[in-house]
């Protein structure tokens, strides 16, 4: 086994093993009013989970700063496209946080948002709109050597793929497994390579949460999808082709239209297949709601 896989098995396993114990230890934190939601159900419980995954991603890769800086793994030339993701998943974090501590339920989706806009309200779903944007516009142009048209591109897509996380996270467990998918052709894509390592952190980090999501002991929240999304998104830009980018980014923005006109909830209700993977792992419940979201504002 070559040292790069050996390192990604390491912080899969080292994110997965953070992210256990943290919720646990967290569960007094979380039980905070300030972060006490209704879920779809009405079970109140914590929201913004997503801060256990920040914490760590924090303890794996600081522990893997000190090793290597003992000799031990690799070496910290790759700082740079390391640096982008981690950026990426605690900038993205924040814009949820915000959203998940101060959003309420009366404004939902773009039209909705918009509207308080134009009402001169800036609503916290704003905030987290336009703060990533301006952020993904940053990541996408770390790297160099891109033009202007593709830099609005690349950063589309990561703002996008944010925003669908979001909406995604409307049951327990959903933003989880689907991030888990879209995670494995990236994870081939990326390899052991610096995005790549930074990457499986994030996620190993997210896996560890999903009993605890599945079981209704705490909700992503946007500060976890936002996060998720995000980190995913940034690493489709970082590791594929410009063919590939256009072709994810247009089906991101058909599913975030259709988001507008169409509850994703009615639709994994109405597919059999979906519906079994979308509930696998879940508390027996009642028929699934056909919109809004488990942890509330979006």
């Amino acid at each position: 086994m070559s040292a790069g896989l050996i390192a990604w098995c390491l912080l899969l396993v080292g994110g997965f093993g953070a992210s256990l114990l943290l919720e646990r230890a967290s569960h007094d934190v979380l039980r905070a009013p300030a972060l006490q939601r209704s879920n779809f159900r009405g079970r109140t419980i914590a929201t913004a989970g997503g801060l256990v995954i920040v914490l760590a991603v924090l303890v794996v890769e600081a522990g893997r700063t000190a090793l290597a800086e003992f000799g031990v793994g690799e070496e910290l030339s790759d700082s740079l496209l390391r640096s982008t993701v981690l950026f990426a998943c605690f900038a993205f974090a924040f814009l949820g946080f915000v959203d998940d501590l101060l959003g309420t339920e009366g404004d939902r989706g773009f039209s909705g948002h918009l509207r308080a806009l134009a009402h001169g309200r800036l609503t916290t779903g704003v905030m987290k709109l336009f703060g990533g944007g301006v952020v993904a516009i940053v990541l996408t142009a770390a790297p160099g050597d891109v033009s202007g048209r593709r830099l609005l591109a690349d950063a589309a897509l990561v703002a996008l793929a944010a925003n669908l996380g979001n909406l995604l996270d409307r049951a327990p467990g959903r933003t989880i497994k689907v991030g888990l998918l879209a995670y494995v052709p990236l994870a081939l894509a990326a390899g052991t390579s610096p995005v790549g390592l930074a990457l499986v952190s994030v996620v190993g980090a997210t896996a560890g949460l999903l009993a605890a999501d599945l079981r209704e002991r705490l909700m992503l929240g946007d500060t976890g999808a936002n996060l998720l999304g995000a980190v995913l998104g940034l690493a489709v830009v970082l590791e594929t082709s410009r063919p590939v980018r256009t072709a994810v980014l247009v089906v991101l923005v058909l599913l975030n239209a259709a988001s507008e006109r169409v509850s994703f909830s009615a639709v994994i209700d109405r597919t059999p297949v979906l519906r079994q993977l979308d509930r696998a792992g879940r508390l027996p419940t009642e028929p699934e709601p056909q919109g809004g979201s488990q942890s509330g504002a979006t």
